[in-house]
């Protein structure tokens, strides 16, 4: 196996039966490398790079196969599952949509539609006052951009400048990936936009000495002393809620700081919290985590339980900007998404799903200090707050490639019943459903810090 590539061959494994895992079959289950070779002939490889296990059913935080064995899920099938997988109220409200016939609507107001707006409005933090709907996160990115720049215009700036910053990810559309990722993820785009700047991510080992507030402000005036003037030349500044690939959070200042800026400078200031909302960090958002609000907040990924919905949130004077009719999309607000939308909401509610993300959120983090002092030094450090966290792997103690070790780790806890976000780089993610029981979460993370051990030792 290299990194992004695992052999599709049944290899004998260790039966597991417990009360959240069964392996009870050679791994990957014989017949799987059949279907994956169907997808390799009629899919674009893009869309391939997981592990070799073919999803047949999901209940909560359990995952099977068809040949009967059942993972713990720590992916949330890339932080979606939030109320849990094939969750009975969302798919109830689906059910009922279906039975009117009335899975799509176009514009067209309906019912449902007025009675999940009118609730996500009520859902969201201030200032946020009016909402608009999409299918997918990237979309809402795209949405966002557009927003800013019209903000921008409308005010007269000379130039419509959106600061992001390195390493966040926002997508894989047009603007979405301008504003995210590597250099090597836009050189497809040939001539980049020369208004989109890019401040460096403050990691707290890059920090120094220095403050949140201070790092902020030194990359402001990298940007003036290029001769841009924010009054002039600047409209937005997008934060993911935390770094996807490592979940790294932003020092508490930083990002107050960049309020105040904004407000100072007459700048957007938007939140992309595709993967970090609704509950997955122990807040509604994770913006609320700085104490600040956001202009803009793009959602999407456990807003709709698997439903595909996203959408972004705000201010009615900059929600308003677009004229009727400017910024409708051909799924936006079907009624299938909003019911699931709004069912959604009422089981983050009914569960006391925010509060169970910070409670166990607590059990994780604990967890995960064991793993990284028996790990021998190969875990670095890790990041985690509510239910999601990071473990990042050091080269030198992994053997000289952390991705490499990180991939035979990921398909070590695959063949041990347990299921982990594999970012193809140094790190692993961790994301169950906020319904997870205890037992499997402790239970799930034993099996990553035996997984790890293994690995290590060649086991």
């Amino acid at each position: 196996m290299s990194a992004g590539i695992f052999d599709r061959t049944p290899q004998d494994v260790e039966p597991i039966e417990t009360a959240y895992r069964r392996i009870s079959t050679q791994i990957p289950a014989p017949g799987t490398d059949n279907l994956l070779a169907i997808l390799d002939h009629n899919e674009s490889r893009s869309m391939h790079g997981q592990m070799p296990i073919v999803w047949d059913r999901a209940h909560d935080f359990s995952v099977y196969d068809r040949a009967g064995n059942r993972w713990i899920d720590f992916t949330s099938s890339i932080f979606v599952a939030n109320t849990g997988h094939g969750n009975r109220a969302v798919k109830n409200a689906v059910r009922a949509v279906l039975d009117k016939g009335l899975m799509h609507s176009y514009a067209y107001a309906s019912e449902i539609r007025a009675s999940y707006l009118e609730r996500l409005v009520e859902f969201a933090p201030a200032p946020v006052e009016k909402a608009m709907l999409f299918s997918s996160g990237t979309e809402a990115v795209e949405a966002a951009f557009k927003l800013m720049r019209m903000q921008g215009q409308k005010l007269g700036k000379e130039r419509f400048g959106i600061i992001c910053l390195e390493g966040n990810y926002h997508g894989r559309t047009m603007a979405a990936q301008m504003l995210g990722g590597g250099d090597d993820q836009r050189t497809w785009m040939g001539t980049q936009d020369p208004d989109v700047h890019r401040f460096p991510f403050p990691f707290t080992w890059d920090l120094g000495n220095k403050s949140g507030a201070a790092y902020f402000n030194d990359s402001i005036l990298s940007l003036k002393e290029v001769g841009i003037d924010p009054k002039k030349h600047l409209c937005g500044l997008l934060l993911e809620g935390y770094q996807g690939w490592n979940a790294a959070f932003y020092p508490t200042d930083y990002v107050v700081a960049a309020q105040q800026w904004c407000r100072e400078n007459d700048v957007l200031l938007a939140f992309d919290e595709i993967q970090s909302g609704f509950g997955r960090t122990g807040k509604k958002f994770c913006f609320e985590h700085y104490n600040v609000e956001p202009d803009l907040i793009c959602c999407g990924k456990g807003m709709g339980s698997g439903v595909a919905l996203s959408g972004v949130l705000g201010r009615a004077e900059i929600m308003d900007l677009p004229d009727i009719g400017n910024m409708s999309s051909t799924n936006s607000a079907n009624p299938m998404a909003c019911a699931a939308g709004l069912a959604t909401i009422k089981e983050i509610e009914r569960l006391n799903l925010i509060d169970e993300s910070m409670r166990k959120g607590r059990i994780l983090r604990r967890e995960l200090m064991k793993l990284q002092s028996e790990s021998g030094g190969r875990i670095s450090r890790f990041s985690s707050r509510g239910l999601v966290a990071a473990l990042i792997f050091n080269d030198e103690a992994c053997g000289g490639s952390a991705a490499g070790f990180a991939d035979k780790v990921c398909l070590r806890a695959l063949e041990s019943g347990l299921l982990v976000v594999r970012t193809g780089r140094e790190s692993i993610k961790i994301g169950p459903p906020l319904t997870i029981a205890d037992e499997a979460l402790e239970e799930g993370l034993d099996v990553l810090g035996r997984a790890i051990a293994d690995v290590a030792w060649g086991a």
